[in-house]
């Protein structure tokens, strides 16, 4: 069946209700094809072609056998009779234990019920029943010629009990059999919502618990804090910054390498603090990984904002980020090689092929544990051989291709590295270190302040990701997503100073790694998620929660890193290129 090119119907058009997948309502990434439980189907299954981000949802539509005709109310429709062995009727009493949920999808709105009823009462004697929802009531909301809502209902309707072992209230049939009638209803309802607004209906809805609810104060509240604390230090270093100049530039005359050598201070590291890192390859594939991913988030949020993630378009988030992907990569391989190059780096051709595997290689080992699971549990969540070719593709010939030539073009085009003082060849001895100013403690310190103005954020976001709402606050989150990069920019020069003014030069991977270390707080706050503010359990949701929580945690400390280290980088030139040498 051809599918419709506009929302439009004439009344009695046939309405296609397809049945989609169910899983446990605690565990949003644990799904299975509906017909896997012994429901009623048709004798030839006809799945809905579907597109890129609906398949990696977890999508797997297939037509029904409901008879829906376009403003046409029906009642108490036969829909099919079975008969269940005792092996089905326990797996359906399983499926209902386990609170399984359904989802049908009518004209690109999800339609959400549960498969059956679950009570238990009592202590001495305890009761545990089990019933099955053989009728369902479809309540659709229509305007015009156009479908607005649709949902589910069993109000008024009883459950087929389920007794253990397949006993089913007077239907036995054989041994341990059970005979069903599955029957529904559709009731059409007027509404006054245009079909362009329909999305807020679908919003409104409560099928799953609301837990996004506006939050501008806690916004608000972070905002402020926030605006502080950056006050605080741009304040403090502007003014100890000023005592430096002031003391350091006393003598009007003098080169840069004939600075008094008995102060002390930054100053007396200036032959230094531009000597070139150790793993300078490594160094330049975070930082050009680091820069693809801020602006891969930086245009997903732009899309958001734009209203291109509809609630009703299944999966266009997930099409958008594999698409801009890959084709952000060339970002990746320019920013790289570009200051691979600029270093003083000579093996151009492995910076390339570290750049491109050093996000590829954690997501491809990561998602291939993943989708094992998924795939041993049969669960729709993994990925079918033509989506893994799609994406391989995708990868082979359009990411990994962009790269090499944005890395080639960023060797032809870098220029020399802009350093206002000349480097000596014997590198100077560093003093011993206190420890406030140990690797560790400026990684906690780093870390733990970008992470605290994103935390009352970061819950949302989670409970987006890891549950079933639709996260429309866009504008709240592009402000989040400016005030954690100028947190994390302000913080990291604030620590390099510190580590300058110890005379200690080793600032190159110090301002990748103190602000970078966003990324184990989160993964730490993902601990505290899982265990205390969802009810996700099992082995197939807890690999796929942990596999990539831990990969968001490397993503949030590339681009952290990235940002920390060109603002350590652009403030230590501009402190050296204010002192007085000639």
């Amino acid at each position: 069946m051809t599918a419709r090119l506009e929302f439009s119907y004439k009344p009695g058009d046939p309405v296609i209700l397809y049945v989609n997948k169910v899983g446990p309502y605690h565990n949003p990434q644990e799904t299975y094809h509906y017909y896997t439980l012994p429901v009623c189907r048709p004798k030839e299954v006809r799945h809905k072609a579907l597109s890129l981000g609906e398949v990696l949802d977890g999508d797997r539509m297939a037509e029904s056998l409901y008879n829906i005709r376009f403003k046409e109310n029906t009642e108490r429709q036969t829909l099919c009779k079975l008969t269940l062995s005792e092996k089905e009727v326990d797996q359906l009493r399983e499926a209902i234990e386990e609170l399984y949920y359904f989802e049908f999808v009518l004209d690109d709105i999800p339609i959400w019920g549960f498969v059956g009823y679950m009570e238990e009462s009592g202590f001495l004697p305890h009761s545990h029943k089990v019933g099955l929802w053989t009728h369902l009531d479809l309540n659709i909301e229509y305007n015009g010629d156009s479908v607005i809502f649709a949902n589910v209902s069993v109000k008024d309707v009883k459950p087929e009990p389920l007794e253990e072992g397949g006993g089913g209230a007077g239907h036995g049939v054989g041994s341990g059999g059970l005979t069903v009638t599955h029957t529904y209803s559709v009731r059409w309802f007027e509404s006054t919502l245009p079909h362009s607004r329909r999305a807020e209906r679908l919003r409104d809805y409560s099928f799953f618990p609301k837990t996004l609810e506006i939050h501008w104060l806690s916004i608000i509240n972070s905002l402020v804090l926030v605006v502080l604390l950056l006050g605080f230090v741009i304040i403090i270093l502007m003014r100890v910054l000023k005592n430096d100049f002031a003391r350091y530039n006393v003598e009007e005359d003098g080169s840069c390498d004939d600075l008094d050598q008995g102060d002390n201070g930054w100053k007396i590291i200036h032959t230094d603090v531009f000597r070139f890192p150790p793993y300078k390859s490594l160094l330049c594939a975070v930082l050009g990984v680091g820069a693809q991913f801020l602006t891969l988030a930086t245009g997903i949020i732009v899309m958001a904002l734009l209203g291109m993630f509809n609630v009703h378009r299944h999966g266009a988030i997930n099409s958008a980020a594999i698409v801009l992907y890959a084709l952000t990569s060339c970002v990746s391989g320019y920013c790289s090689c570009s200051f691979y190059t600029q270093i003083q780096g000579q093996r151009w051709v492995w910076n390339i092929i570290l750049t491109s595997a050093l996000f590829s290689a954690p997501l491809f080992f990561t998602w291939s544990v993943v989708n094992s699971v998924h795939w041993w549990s049969g669960s729709t969540q993994a990925l079918p051989a033509t989506t893994v070719l799609l994406l391989l593709g995708a990868w082979v010939l359009v990411g990994f291709p962009l790269t090499v030539i944005g890395g080639i073009v960023g060797k032809n085009r870098a220029g020399n590295f802009q350093a206002p003082c000349r480097t000596r060849n014997i590198p100077r001895q560093i003093p011993q270190q206190p420890w406030y100013k140990h690797t560790a403690v400026h990684m906690a310190i780093g870390g733990f302040l970008p992470f605290s103005a994103i935390s009352v954020e970061l819950y949302y976001i989670f409970a987006t990701a890891w549950g079933r709402e639709h996260y429309t606050l866009y504008g709240i989150l592009l402000c989040v997503f400016a005030i954690l990069l100028s947190v994390g920019a302000c913080i990291s020069v604030a620590l390099t100073y510190f580590l300058l003014s110890g005379e200690d030069y080793r600032w190159w991977w110090r301002s990748v790694l103190s602000t970078g270390s966003t990324g184990i707080f989160i993964f730490v706050y993902s601990l505290f998620y899982y265990h205390n503010r969802s009810n996700m359990s099992g082995l197939v949701q807890s690999v796929e929660f942990f596999g990539y929580s831990l990969l968001t945690a490397f993503v949030f400390s590339l681009m952290l890193g990235t940002v920390s280290f060109w603002a350590s980088l652009a403030f230590i030139r501009y402190i050296y290129r204010s002192l007085k040498m000639d």
